[in-house]
């Protein structure tokens, strides 16, 4: 979760963290269930699930103005973050990591090259133009999307994942939301997650693995 400056114990940050634990049990729980249908190849900077999860129809609007949905997202393995660009510390952190890591795959085939989703879940603040401009800060190639709140909300409980408006003292806003990546692989399934800290040479490589052991 994002960490601000604000009362604690709110009701918002409850329902969050209650939220995220329950989540968190859910993707678990698929792990510990999934029959196993292939080997899983062995990586290091993320936990892998035994068979990747097919995702609900998804549709977000792209910084560009395109569609990001599965079909734009098949091909090539995809790295999702949930955050918005007025967050003050995980969301630049987790970024610029990310980003470093894109720099040590760059040697690989473009056509099978992973690629890097930001979907910002503020789309109250986040316009295409501010979305396209904090994308480009970390990596020109980092693809951002947002969408309305309902769209959001499907998509990231498909990827287990949850955030939501907390107050600040000022009258402003944050986001709450989940710190983790979700990894999707070729079909644009779930196939695992990552937890911070980051540690963009193991995800490279890791990446890597995954891109060789495909299909």
């Amino acid at each position: 979760m994002t960490t601000r400056t604000r009362p604690s114990g709110t009701l918002p940050t409850l329902l969050v963290l209650i939220a995220a634990l329950a989540a968190g049990l859910g993707l678990w729980a698929g792990q510990k269930f999934f029959s196993r249908t292939a080997a899983v190849p062995p990586v290091e900077s993320m936990r892998l699930l035994d068979a990747a999860r097919v995702l609900p129809e998804f549709a977000l609007a792209a910084a560009d103005g395109s569609v990001v949905d599965a079909t734009a997202l098949r091909g090539r393995w995809t790295l999702v973050f949930l955050g918005f660009t007025h967050c003050p510390d995980v969301c630049p952190m987790t970024l610029a990591a990310l980003a470093r890591a894109e720099k040590l795959w760059a040697t690989l085939p473009e056509a099978s090259r992973p690629r890097i989703l930001f979907v910002s879940v503020d789309p109250e603040r986040d316009t295409p133009e501010a979305l396209q401009k904090y994308a480009a800060y970390f990596s020109p190639t980092v693809l951002a999307a947002t969408g309305d709140i309902d769209a959001l909300t499907r998509f990231a409980a498909s990827l287990s994942m949850v955030f939501a408006k907390a107050p600040l003292e000022d009258g402003g806003y944050t986001i709450d939301h989940t710190s983790w990546v979700a990894v999707l692989d070729p079909e644009a399934n779930l196939a695992g997650f990552m937890r911070p800290p980051l540690d963009p040479e193991l995800i490279a490589a890791d990446m890597r693995t995954l891109v060789e052991h495909a299909p």
